[in-house]
């Protein structure tokens, strides 16, 4: 699907609230089954999240979520842990719906994630070593990679951190 009036047009970023946690379960299944197929399982941990626990993380008072929006329809989403407290903020389980890829909202959806930290706060995300798609667009965010671990599925994954501006 290629969004109509260009990439961006219509597009709405805002708060990610439990209400919104089917669809966001949604679009992270759609979006993550390409990564579990790469690695050869499905037990990765975005793939095995449910709905109640998403929404209860979007309940807690150090998770901020976010949501990319076209229309009635829940696009993107992602969400920081950790907001507020000492140590790094964890940027997890970002998302962008398959058929809408390639268009610019994932970059959109990062940079508002982004905004709403204040400057100095470091984060963190992982992505599996094998994706080369997701490693090139967060280094283009301002991700540098810190390390290389395995995750609780027993994927090889790259540990990549930035520092707000």
């Amino acid at each position: 699907m290629t969004l109509p009036g260009g990439a961006l047009a219509g597009l709405v970023v805002g708060p990610l609230r439990p209400e919104h946690a089917g669809e966001a379960l949604t679009v992270q299944y759609a979006a993550y089954l390409s990564e579990g197929r790469r690695n050869g399982t499905t037990d990765i941990p975005p793939l095995v999240e449910t709905r109640d626990e998403l929404a209860a993380d979007l309940h807690r008072r150090d998770v901020a979520g976010f949501g990319a929006w076209v229309g009635p329809r829940l696009v993107g989403s992602v969400r920081l842990r950790g907001v507020g407290g000492e140590g790094p903020v964890a940027f997890v389980r970002y998302s962008v719906a398959p058929d809408v890829q390639g268009q610019g909202i994932g970059a959109v959806l990062i940079d508002a994630a982004h905004a709403a930290l204040p400057g100095g706060t470091r984060s963190w995300l992982v992505t599996g070593v094998d994706s080369a798609e997701n490693l090139a667009l967060y280094a283009r965010r301002g991700y540098v990679e810190s390390g290389r671990e395995l995750d609780s599925a027993g994927v090889a994954v790259v540990r990549m951190e930035r520092t707000a501006p």
